[in-house]
């Protein structure tokens, strides 16, 4: 079976190895694995005495002393038991390399980095310390240590830091994993603890909470604490530990932790009143439940950690799958691979028109609601209004009136009138190399490949800009030459018409003032209406048939054509730049690569810990 001491190393491995990814506590957006994995949390108010059990715990005088607020900043301290006979000493994870030996060093240098952060003000920091020691003298375990809670801001601090620290201690001990560490003085009434009323909150059962004692040796003579050591003034699902702390005196004095362990237990192995207790007091007796239960914790947790770390492995390995590999260095890869970018853009931008992927059918509504809406907005009634058509026969005829029917006056109105055709024309072209270019926007921004290369992505755009501006110009030429070629030769059966126009009951002699007569005009102006209308038509079917030739057609066959040309010219080193990544994304990527071994390392240690049942 699994040791409890395998468990727990394993467990420390691994939220050490979460911590210097970054994957640490200290705020209220934890990652999942650090979540995942139990660790006790020291909690209580000022002077209750909790730097003394943590000193306790660890065997060592290392951490900070003072009035007020001292501990500004969490602390996360893991313990590693080594074999008797090595050095003890500490390691922070900001100084990996650097090994404390002297523990008054270790706690200057709390001091320094808490200062480093804080500055010399009493204000408190969410970003955690994290220290690890190694000594023969502890168990394995990790805990953390907070802040005092506080209920009166003194000189120095911001009116809000009471609730800044209970907030950040809520952050903590609200999580289901957590095992709450509730510090207490024994000379203040439990009512009245923070500590307690705290995980009682959080913790309405009691399950996750171990009631500490601190000060039993402070109380005032003839009174005890013997109510709530045994439970009985408030019950808590794990027995309540009493602890002894060092006096003033012996701190004053230097008096080493493992001498003031021996007294401890001299204490309570002498003290009428808790002597039936002693075997399950003090700092070495809640450090050895505190593993025990930890152990059991981590035990039951395993298939839910296991879980976890699979699933996450399988995202991880999706994302760097989305993410991509690393660049080759060959020039012939490097080119495939821009190649192979292309064609991925290209097959999302033909989805787009073909309607795979929306934006193609803005194209349709160009043709069917666009130009028809423009076609029947053309001023032809202004143009062909009586005093107009007037004015455009009497011009063409000059100085001598037509005799039958006015042909230069009806091809001046004619050309005239198909002029205006150029301008929906024009504004269909343009409106399809607008879509067409949002359509490129669109698909680069899809072509999930492409997000790693920035410049590339550039390039591409630019290139299919430049081809669709050359494919704008061709469609343009070809849909005005398509007016020009119906003004420069009217239909057949409307020039025979012409010649039989006379008025009904009338004759070919008719006077020259009844062909100017406003019957005569009108007939002119419907007969040109007529025309107009039909080449309006047949304007309305050609003119898309020539935008989707000239420009949808050549986008989605030869959109990257002339980029490609232009690649096979480049040299390895412009390769190169194309496929310059956005440095975001490459730590997004080397962070991902980090994460997945480290998960898998997680996966590997616990299986070998399990293998060993």
């Amino acid at each position: 079976m699994a040791t409890m001491e395998s468990l727990i190393v394993t467990v420390n491995r691994i939220q050490r190895a979460c911590t210097v990814l970054g994957d640490h506590g200290g705020d209220t957006n934890l990652p999942t694995l650090w979540e995942a994995l139990p660790s006790v949390v020291v909690v209580g108010g000022q002077s209750s005495g909790k730097s003394s059990v943590l000193e306790s715990i660890v065997g060592r005088d290392f951490l900070p002393r003072g009035s007020g607020i001292v501990t500004r900043r969490p602390l996360v301290l893991q313990l590693h038991k080594t074999e008797r006979g090595l050095q003890e000493y500490g390691e922070f994870l900001h100084l990996p390399k650097k090994k404390f030996t002297d523990f008054s060093m270790v706690r200057k240098e709390i001091q320094d980095e808490t200062d480093r952060m804080t500055g010399k003000s009493k204000q408190i920091s969410p970003v955690p310390i994290h220290l690890s020691i190694y000594s023969p003298n502890v168990v394995n375990l990790t805990l953390i240590d907070l802040p005092g809670l506080t209920k009166v801001a003194v000189e120095g601090q911001p009116e809000s830091i009471v609730q800044d620290i209970e907030s950040m201690v809520r952050s903590y001990v609200e999580k289901p994993n957590c095992i709450i560490l509730a510090i207490t003085p024994a000379n203040q009434d439990i009512a009245t603890s923070d500590a307690i009323k705290l995980s009682r909150e959080v913790d309405p059962t009691g399950e996750r909470t171990f009631g500490v004692l601190t000060k039993l040796d402070l109380m005032d003579k003839g009174t005890n604490a013997i109510d709530v050591l045994e439970g009985r003034a408030y019950p808590l699902q794990h027995p309540w530990v009493g602890i002894v702390n060092r006096s003033q005196a012996d701190i004053k004095k230097n008096v080493d932790m493992i001498a003031s362990r021996w007294k401890e237990r001299e204490f309570f192995a002498s003290s009428p009143d808790y002597g039936h207790l002693a075997s399950k007091m003090g700092s070495e007796y809640l450090a050895k439940v505190l593993s025990k239960h930890l152990e059991s914790v981590i035990r039951a947790r395993l298939p839910g950690i296991t879980s976890l770390i699979n699933k996450s492995l399988e995202e991880l390995e999706a994302e760097l799958s989305h993410l991509g590999r690393s660049v080759a260095v060959d020039a012939g890869a490097q080119l495939y691979t821009i190649l192979e970018l292309c064609r991925a853009f290209d097959r999302i931008f033909k989805e787009h028109l073909d309607g795979g992927r929306p934006g193609g059918d803005r194209i349709y509504g160009v043709f069917d609601h666009q130009l028809p809406a423009a076609l029947r907005k053309l001023p032809f009634d202004r143009h062909l209004s009586l005093q107009n058509i007037r004015k455009v026969v009497s011009e063409a005829d000059g100085y001598q009136p037509h005799l039958i029917a006015p042909e230069q006056g009806y091809r001046r109105l004619i050309d005239g009138a198909l002029n205006y055709f150029r301008g929906p024309a024009e504004a269909s072209v343009d409106a399809v190399h607008f879509l067409l270019k949002e359509l490129v926007r669109r698909s680069i921004a899809e072509t999930q490949e492409l997000k790693r290369f920035p410049t590339l992505q550039a390039e591409i755009a630019a290139a299919a800009s430049e081809a669709l501006e050359r494919f704008r110009e061709d469609s343009k030429k070809t849909t005005l030459r398509m007016v020009d070629m119906e003004s420069s030769y009217l239909t057949v059966d409307f020039s025979r018409k012409l010649p039989q126009e006379v008025e009904k009951g009338g004759n070919p002699t008719s006077s020259s003032v009844d062909r100017y007569a406003e019957s005569h005009f009108r007939r002119i102006g419907s007969n040109v209406y007529s025309y107009v209308g039909m080449v309006s038509d047949t304007l309305r079917n050609t003119i898309p048939k020539a935008v989707v030739y000239c420009q949808v057609r050549e986008a989605k066959h030869s959109l990257l054509d002339h980029f490609y040309i232009q690649l096979g010219k480049k040299e390895g080193k412009q390769l190169a730049q194309l496929l310059d990544e956005d440095p975001a994304l490459m730590e997004r990527r080397q962070q991902c690569v980090k994460r997945l071994e480290l998960y898998k390392s997680a996966r590997d240690e616990i299986d070998s810990v399990l293998w060993a049942r």
